[in-house]
């Protein structure tokens, strides 16, 4: 390399220096700058929800202020991002362009387009993996194909080796200057903070973007919360989960991070394993999810088991009769709390406070919707995807399909979520639910036991068809 070439990290879904492969190849290779491009034209993206536009704000905040730490100048661009690279790369003085690997489909062939940009520039190009515990196509049945059940996935899992872990890079001197004449946007430029009305205050009360918040959370989850996470972490009413899914989704932290801080957790305090690997088995689940995605490019939008296809689920809002009407106001009622079931709206209402809802109550709020409400799942996965600042491409879709019962290693359709029991049995003190929804419930929309009779009445006709 000459002295006025320069190296190109390209981030994406991976905002942290420490374990960032990419990051790490790019300042061996030296005189890096770094540029995130906001891509929401290029065919097939999906483009970011509310919720996962304010994590990013403040997320490149972080990122910005972490990188000039280490003498690397960031640029912001927004356009689909073969056209912004193809502009970087045509201003010459680029040798080589570093990125961390993604598995969605369209995401996929962005990234062959820009290969091949690279190369024609007369550059390099180097893609990495930065962003799971293994790639999508590592893990595979003793006849090469992909699982689709977990437990043999989990077992095919823990026979692999990790990758190592990776530092922060040292900082180069001298630093990169940032060219004025290609610095291009601002982070105000792009308006991802909501401002009529502004709704992200219980967003910024409740979160810290940035690796520096992500690493805080993680030492909170060692030293407080991963030991008992068996027993906890269905218990909304406590602090019992690792609530790390931000930091995942967007790469405040790596997954072998949080592997390797949980295996050493176990090491020294054995006392604490059940919990902890209950917890690493949730890592392992987040792979499992995006090997589903990586294997079906549809799976937002198509069921993965096809005799779904067959299911009678309503789609509200299609036509202006009677029926139509009541199911646009069933969906406008679970959407903003107001089921009259205290856990469901106790959960839309975190959702839309908070950006983030527990586990157990993301099952009983997507089970609600789906089969006491009869409602399509891809309506409540598109609501999620725009409500949650862990919106994952991979984990929200197979997830709301898992409860649709039309998913991989599903749970049964005939398994409906009872929200009363539920809230017995995971709030049992209430607490959960006078925190989020402290007013009078309204009067319940449907029947409980009514509305899973024709639930799975409409699953047997499916089975008929």
């Amino acid at each position: 390399m000459n002295h006025q070439s320069t190296t190109l990290m390209w981030f994406r879904d991976d905002l942290r220096l420490a374990d960032n492969p990419a990051l790490h190849a790019a300042m061996a290779a030296g005189n890096v700058r770094a540029v995130f491009i906001l891509d929401e034209e290029s065919e097939g993206i999906r483009p970011l929800g509310g919720a996962a536009r304010w994590w990013l704000h403040h997320g490149l905040e972080a990122l910005t202020e972490d990188l000039d730490a280490i003498g690397v100048p960031l640029q912001l661009h927004r356009g689909p991002a073969a056209k912004i690279l193809h502009g970087i790369l045509s201003a010459g003085g680029t040798s080589e362009v570093h990125w961390n690997r993604r598995y969605g489909g369209p995401e996929r062939a962005v990234d062959i387009q820009v290969k091949e940009l690279v190369h024609t520039a007369g550059a390099t190009a180097h893609s990495h993996s930065g962003s799971l515990l293994h790639e999508p196509w590592v893990p595979q049945t003793q006849d090469g194909r992909a699982f689709k059940v977990f437990t043999p996935f989990y077992n095919a899992v823990q026979r692999l080796e990790l990758r190592p872990e990776l530092g922060i890079p040292s900082p180069q001197h001298p630093p990169v200057p940032l060219d004025n004449h290609s610095a291009g946007d601002t982070l105000a430029q792009w308006n991802l903070l909501p401002t009529t009305p502004d709704w992200s205050q219980g967003l910024t009360e409740a979160w810290t973007p940035g690796e520096r918040g992500a690493h805080e959370r993680l030492q909170t989850v060692l030293e407080e919360i991963a030991g008992d996470y068996e027993t906890s972490r269905n218990r909304p009413d406590i602090d019992g989960t690792s609530r790390l899914s931000p930091a995942l989704r967007w790469g405040h932290l790596s997954p072998i991070q949080v592997w390797e801080s949980l295996s050493a957790s176990i090491a020294a305090h054995p006392e604490r394993a059940e919990g902890t690997r209950a917890m690493m088995r949730q890592l392992v689940w987040r792979d499992f999810c995006w090997n589903l995605l990586y294997h079906h490019p549809l799976l937002p939008t198509q069921n993965l088991r096809a005799e779904f296809d067959a299911f009678d689920w309503a789609w509200p809002d299609e036509s202006g009769d009677a029926t139509e009407e009541t199911l646009a106001q069933h969906l406008a009622a679970w959407r903003h709390g107001g089921t009259g079931y205290g856990m469901v709206d106790a959960g839309m209402k975190q959702l839309w406070e908070t950006g983030w809802m527990h586990n157990r109550v993301r099952m009983v709020t997507a089970s609600f919707l789906i089969k006491n409400l009869g409602i399509h799942w891809r309506i409540g996965e598109q609501w999620f995807w725009d409500t949650l600042v862990d919106a994952d491409a991979a984990s929200n879709p197979a997830n709301w399909q898992w409860v649709a019962g039309c998913g991989a290693d599903a749970s049964p359709f005939f398994r409906v979520f009872n929200p009363e029991l539920q809230a017995k049995k995971f709030d049992p003190h209430g607490s959960y639910v006078t925190r989020f929804a402290p007013l009078p419930s309204a009067e319940p929309l449907v029947d409980l036991k009514a509305s899973r009779a024709a639930a799975l009445d409409a699953y047997a006709q499916m089975k008929e068809r």
